[in-house]
């Protein structure tokens, strides 16, 4: 059982699962239904296997290493391996992923590509965060957006054409920058190149030309992350796309862009981040408050709560570019956090579309009586959204703070100024948040007209939202259940390139 690829079956069971759609009775949408939700269920259940029999909390080096060679002429192989960071992100995107299935189904036109195409998506992401050779890491980014791509042409909204477009211009964009950094790092200083992150990680490149590659990963990262001002193509995707692909792109697709600047940028080009990392900062903290204040005055639900999603990630940036052990372990831990928090509110807002037909903020009201179970998860999330207490967003952005001040090679002006900036987004959250729950549940402006869909919410989607609190909850009551998974990496990046104090 030693030589049983365990990564490479977690990779590539959900996209050849997706193969046997075509295959299944046709018996209308009933048995695509239970069979793609089983299909999750069961990969979900080989992570949490692997991730309890055969990897090792205490050692923080890469395990389960798996090594084919793919391209002998290029010297590309399929190389995978995880650690606490990839780890953490798998079982969150395992997590998140399972939830989405039961929330795709009132979807019922072309059920079968679907379907499949969210289980390609499922492979890319796993795929991508397992990987440990980066031209295979750009492979699995690639293979990851074209079934969004697909998912907003074919079930999106009105304006669903114009927002794919974006979309795949912003991310394939941005994928051209990372290509050619990645390839250029790879055959720099040799004749026989070489993919591996490992080895990569164990080269050394002239200073202009690290600053020339870190510039290039972060381009493709910041549209991914994402970071102002390469954020426009996120609230039109939210927008127009299907709830249940909200919930991935807000779930697992914005983590890539800080798994990304991790992984690479931090700990491929140390050098290049020391000089970047107040810049990243910087931005982080005008990302918090520039999207809050853009949230506030939208008047689209799914819009408002996209831009509400940019500035939480916000955070994640100020603490990759603190460069401190808090600071990055507060980062991490809030990629795990907005991947469950982040997905509900969309999950909401969708499940609210289908009952009232709209998502302006100036026709909906009144409905926290007819719909008084939506009402109670829709200020929970909303709560757990400004990062109340008890709730796992005040654990990650209660760490995020101190990782700028600790930083000694901040000047004590800068620190203020940061923490006053961070400080001022927190303190927009609650006020788009509870205006929003004000204008959608309050007043009379549905609640007096003869609706025969306010319907509140039942069963499958009660436990959907229940399945995603529950964890906000254990993290925020104890954040260690998940900051011991990745805390000894962190330290080990930080004090082998010496960014630890």
């Amino acid at each position: 059982m030693s030589n049983v690829p365990r990564l490479t079956i977690i990779v590539l069971f959900p996209i050849f699962a997706g193969l046997l759609l075509p295959r299944l009775p046709r018996n209308g949408n009933r048995i695509i239904r239970w069979y793609t939700p089983g299909i999750r269920i069961l990969e979900f259940l080989l992570i949490i296997y692997i991730f309890h029999c055969h990897f090792r909390l205490d050692n923080q080096s890469i395990q389960l290493i798996e090594n084919f060679n793919w391209i002998n002429s290029i010297n590309f192989h399929w190389r995978l391996g995880i650690d606490g960071l990839s780890m953490g992100l798998i079982l969150l995107t395992g997590f998140v992923t399972t939830l989405a299935t039961p929330a795709a189904w009132p979807i019922t036109r072309n059920t079968r590509l679907f379907y499949f195409l969210m289980l390609v998506m499922y492979s890319g992401q796993i795929g991508l965060f397992a990987s440990r050779d980066i031209l295979l890491f750009f492979f699995m980014r690639e293979l990851e957006l074209i079934p969004i791509y697909l998912l907003l042409c074919l079930w999106g909204g009105k304006r669903r054409l114009y927002s794919a477009t974006k979309f795949i211009l912003y991310t394939a964009g941005g994928s051209i920058f990372l290509l050619v950094a990645a390839l250029t790092m790879s055959f720099y200083g040799t004749e026989v190149p070489s993919f591996d992150i490992q080895d990569l990680t164990n080269k050394s490149y002239p200073i202009s030309l690290e600053v020339l590659f870190y510039l290039g990963f972060l381009i493709a990262y910041a549209a991914k992350l994402p970071i102002v001002p390469f954020h426009t193509w996120l609230p039109d995707t939210h927008g127009e796309a299907h709830y249940s692909t909200c919930m991935l792109l807000a779930g697992v697709l914005l983590k890539m862009g800080g798994y990304g600047l991790i992984r690479i940028n931090l700990e491929l080009l140390t050098h290049a981040h020391s000089i970047f990392g107040s810049w990243l900062v910087l931005f982080g903290a005008i990302q918090i408050v520039y999207a809050s204040m853009i949230s506030l005055s939208q008047r689209n639900l799914k819009r408002r709560i996209a831009y509400s999603s940019i500035s939480h990630m916000g955070f994640v940036t100020i603490g990759i570019g603190s460069s401190t052990n808090t600071g990055i372990n507060g980062a991490i831990l809030q990629m795990i956090s907005h991947g469950l928090i982040g997905a509900a509110p969309f999950f909401l807002a969708g499940t609210c579309y289908d009952r009232t037909r709209t998502l302006s903020l100036d026709q909906l009201g009144g409905i926290a009586i007819p719909m008084p179970r939506l009402f109670t998860m829709f200020s929970i999330f909303s709560l757990a959204s400004l990062a109340l207490p008890g709730m796992s967003g005040f654990a990650s952005e209660l760490l995020v703070f101190p990782g700028v001040v600790t930083n000694k090679q901040y000047s004590s002006l800068f620190k203020v100024a940061i923490t006053i900036v961070e400080a001022t987004g927190t303190a927009l959250t609650p006020i788009y948040s509870l205006s929003m729950l004000r204008r959608i549940f309050y007043g009379y402006r549905l609640s007096n007209e003869s609706n025969p869909y306010l319907i509140d919410s039942g069963p499958r989607e009660l436990f959907i939202l229940i399945c995603l609190f529950l964890p906000i909850l254990g993290i925020g009551l104890y954040p260690n259940m998940v900051l011991h998974l990745w805390n000894s990496k962190v330290l080990s990046i930080l004090f082998s390139y010496s960014l630890i104090e």
